[in-house]
This record gives structure tokens, C-alpha cells and sequence, in this order.
């Protein structure tokens, strides 16, 4: 019922002397359920070993009161995941934990490493690492654990020449806790001050939520090393330059109340709104948005063109939230189990609506039919983002080529096929005059087909699952 991009994942680092820091970590993962839903993890250290508590489901699922007392430790690293590599399954449920000559490490990962299937193989034959799980986290997970290096940062020089796409890691040892964002800044990453310790976050929605004071997002190919000693701070010399954020992350991903590259995720939002109808006026009614990601966009769109902004249609929050499964009469009525459209504010109304994003067109199709079904009178749809044409490579599961509905249509065609009075997107130009971005900063690629770097087609996200007999 819900077609848009999915999520990456969500890791939280804590180091804070005399504190248990489990608790700690538990709600800073809370503030980051949105970027994945499937499975929750932390572990833990007093300094001697590492105990882990990871399970599938909600983070409020996974954790019980005497799970969080039976994790003691001034260090810990915790994981909420969506899968983009590896199926979802228990055992692939992060922090992953790890054995090489520097002992045993746990391993929280946000992205998407496209050489894993190739880098799988080489550890194995040359190292000797035996690998019972299926995702790109357990490749990671080998590689920091017996790389070759004197310290830390050394170790993270020696994996950043080898992998390739995104990872921003939270790493620990029984001592200390590393942070590593890739050398592309695919993936956000955050540092943050809290009694007398540090935490590194996906966001710092994630730092708000624990009362922790931001100090600097993570700059691309940057390490931070942080224990008894205090923390130190490294980038690898051949990092890129400027960063190449997934520009999803303004748009949809990151919580509208997370700072990213700089900038409040709700400003970018609203200033893509307001630049939409600029490109896209029309006369209509009531400015609606698709709830709720797309809400800061239509306010945008609504403040510019001076037509009124209006709750027309409610969202279920907790749709999504249950392991039962709907029968096939609940299926039929789709979309209505997540939105319901309020007939009083929109009947006999030229309605704008206003999202962040169509991948197949299914959820476009079924709230337009629910919009009309409640009297509106004309229905214009508004995208606050350019046309998906490409997939996405650095940990975000979309859709595959032929799913993607402006790869395989034209504009005029798709909005025959989701039945909108009139479609117009924001151009790529518009969505960068909105974030400010320079050409060479953030990836673009799913609305460009131009990757910071060289890419195959598509990904298969369960590449490395065992064969099917």
C-alpha cells in the first residue's frame, strides 16, 4: 500500500564514561524508526566483552525493560534496519558482531555497498572468513575486523580503498566506539556531546531526542575514534571533496526536524514547494498534501501561490505496524487502511496535491480515486521532486526499471494513467535552487542516471542470499 522509496537505516554510537548507555542508545534509535522498520539492534560493552540483543521488528518491539538492563556498558552501538542487501531476517539483524586480531567488534551500517558480492569472495578465499548471513554488513564487518593496520584509521583507509557505494558505520570494540562516513557522503552521519561523552547519530533528530548537543555533521571519508582518551578526528586523504549526499535524504528520508549538510530538512522542503509552483501553477481551491512526509512541501506550494493550505486527507499512523495480514476484502480496499479523505473540507473543490515523490504510481492512483470519491472536483497533481527515471544503488530499495513509472512513460501518459486533472514535477534545476546544492554536490542519480560513481543497471538486493534449489 505504500509506494514510496524505502528507507535506508538508522545507527546511533554512544561512549560516555561511568553511564550505562543502552538506554541511552534505545531512544536515540527511536527518533530514527522512520528510516527502517524491520529489525533493531544494540550491543553493548562494560569494557571486558560485548553483549547484543537484536530482533525483528519495531525498535518498541524488539526491546523489553530487562533486555535494555541486561546490556551494561559505557559504549554502544545500536542499528534500526530496512534491508537494501540481504533478505529480512533474523540474522541479518544489526549490530553485526565480528572476530579478527583486534578482538571482537559489533558493526551498525547505513547504506550500500555495490562490490559486496565481489569483496565477499576475496575475503573468503584469502582470508579465510566464513560468512553465514546475506548482507553487505557482514562483508563490512569481516573487512574492519581483520584488516591490516596499526590503528583504527589505518584500518578504515585500508576499507575505504576497497569498498565501493555507501556506508556511514557505527563501529565498537569493548572499549571504544569508531565512526566512519564513507568517502562519498552518500549517507548522513552526526556527532554529538552528552555527560561528558559523545554519540554519532543517522540524524540530529536522533541527538535531540537524547538531549545530546550537536557539534558537526560527519564530513565525507571522515573517522572518529573515541574512547578513555577523548576523540580524534581523521579524513582519508582521497575523500571526494564536496560531499554526494543522496538528495533523497532532503526531500523524503531524514525526519523534517533533522539538520542535513547545514540546513533544517523542513526549510529545503518548504523552499521546494514554493519553487514547484513556480514552475507548476494552476488555479484551483485548497492546496492538500500527501500525509505526511509531503506536508512541509505543500505548505511551501501554498504560501507561494497564496491559496489556501488544508488537511484534506488523514493518515493512519500505525498501518504497517502489525504482523497480521489484511484478507483479501481489507486488500480491496487498499489505501483507505492509510488514508481516509475528509468529504466536508474537499467536496465540490479544485484540489492541488501536492507529494514528494511517485515510484510505480499504485498509492497516486488509489488516493486520486479516493479523492473524487469524496466529491472533489478537480484533482491536480504536484511533485515536489523530479521524475524518478533511475535506480538507486547506495541503500535505498525504489523499484526496478521496469517498475519505475517515468522510466517507461511520459509525463502526459503518466497522468492518464493515475487519472490527475493535470501532473507537473519539479525540475532537477528547481530541486537544486531549492536545497542550494552546486552541480557536482549530492547524488542525483535515480533523476539524472548520473551516479558519483560507476554503477551497474540494477542491484539485486539478495544477492548474496543462498541459492535457491
Amino acid at each position: 500500500m505504500d509506494d514510496r522509496p524505502r528507507e535506508a537505516c538508522g545507527i546511533v554510537g554512544a561512549y560516555i564514561p561511568d553511564h550505562d548507555v543502552a538506554r541511552t542508545t534505545f531512544f536515540g534509535l527511536f527518533a530514527l524508526q522512520h528510516r527502517g522498520q524491520e529489525s533493531a539492534g544494540i550491543a553493548a560493552s562494560t569494557g571486558v566483552g560485548i553483549k547484543l540483543h537484536a530482533r525483528m521488528g519495531l525498535i518498541s518491539q524488539a526491546f523489553k525493560e530487562e533486555d535494555l538492563e541486561d546490556l551494561p556498558g559505557h559504549v554502544a552501538v545500536g542499528h534500526t534496519r530496512y534491508s537494501t542487501m540481504g533478505g529480512s531476517k533474523q540474522h541479518n539483524a544489526q549490530p553485526l558482531l565480528a572476530n579478527g586480531p583486534r578482538g571482537e567488534i559489533a558493526v551498525g551500517h547505513n547504506g550500500n555497498v555495490i562490490n559486496a558480492s565481489e569483496l565477499r569472495r576475496e575475503l573468503s578465499e584469502q582470508w579465510g572468513v566464513t560468512f553465514d548471513r546475506s548482507s553487505d554488513t557482514e562483508v563490512i564487518a569481516a573487512m574492519f575486523a581483520r584488516a591490516p593496520g596499526r590503528d583504527w584509521f589505518e584500518v578504515a583507509w585500508y576499507a575505504m580503498r576497497r569498498l565501493k557505494g555507501a556506508y556511514s558505520l557505527a563501529i565498537m570494540s569493548k572499549d571504544e566506539l569508531i565512526a566512519v562516513r564513507d568517502p562519498l557522503g552518500i549517507r548522513p552521519l552526526c556527532l554529538g556531546k552528552l555527560n561528558g561523552g559523545y554519540v554519532v547519530a543517522s540524524e540530529t533528530a536522533a541527538l535531540d531526542n537524547i538531549g545530546a548537543e550537536f557539534v558537526r555533521e560527519l564530513a565525507n571519508g571522515e573517522v572518529l575514534v573515541i574512547n578513555k582518551n577523548g576523540i580524534e578526528s581523521r579524513i582519508w586523504p582521497a575523500a571526494r571533496k564536496t560531499h554526494a549526499m543522496c538528495i533523497f535524504e532532503q526531500i523524503y528520508f531524514a525526519r523534517p526536524d533533522s539538520i542535513l549538510n547545514g540546513q533544517l530538512a523542513y526549510d529545503s522542503r518548504r523552499r521546494m514547494g514554493e519553487q514547484l509552483f513556480r514552475e507548476s501553477a494552476v488555479e484551483a481551491d485548497m492546496v492538500i498534501g500527501v500525509p505526511d512526509s509531503s506536508i512541509p512541501h505543500a505548505i511551501g506550494y501554498a504560501n507561494a501561490s497564496g491559496i489556501p493550505y488544508g488537511e484534506g486527507i488523514i493518515r493512519n499512523r500505525y498501518v504497517g505496524r502489525t504482523f497480521i495480514a489484511p484478507d483479501q476484502r481489507m486488500r480491496e480496499v487498499g489505501v483507505q487502511m492509510k488514508f481516509n479523505a475528509m468529504r466536508t473540507i474537499i467536496e465540490g473543490k479544485r484540489l492541488i496535491v501536492v507529494d514528494d515523490s511517485i515510484v510505480r504510481s499504485t498509492t497516486t492512483v488509489r488516493v486520486i480515486n479516493m479523492l473524487r470519491a469524496a466529491g472533489a472536483k478537480e484533482v491536480h497533481v504536484r511533485v515536489a521532486a523530479p521524475a524518478i527515471i533511475s535506480t538507486c544503488h547506495f541503500g535505498v530499495d525504489m523499484a526496478t526499471m521496469a517498475e519505475l513509472i517515468a522510466a517507461n512513460k511520459t509525463v502526459e501518459e503518466i497522468r492518464e494513467h493515475i487519472g490527475a486533472d493535470s501532473l507537473a514535477y519539479l525540475s532537477v534545476e528547481g530541486l537544486k535552487r531549492a536545497v542550494d546544492v552546486s552541480d557536482d554536490s549530492y547524488c542525483k542519480g535515480c533523476f539524472t542516471g548520473k551516479y558519483p560513481i560507476p554503477v551497474q543497471l540494477e542491484m539485486d538486493k539478495l544477492a548474496l542470499e543462498p541459492a535457491r534449489v
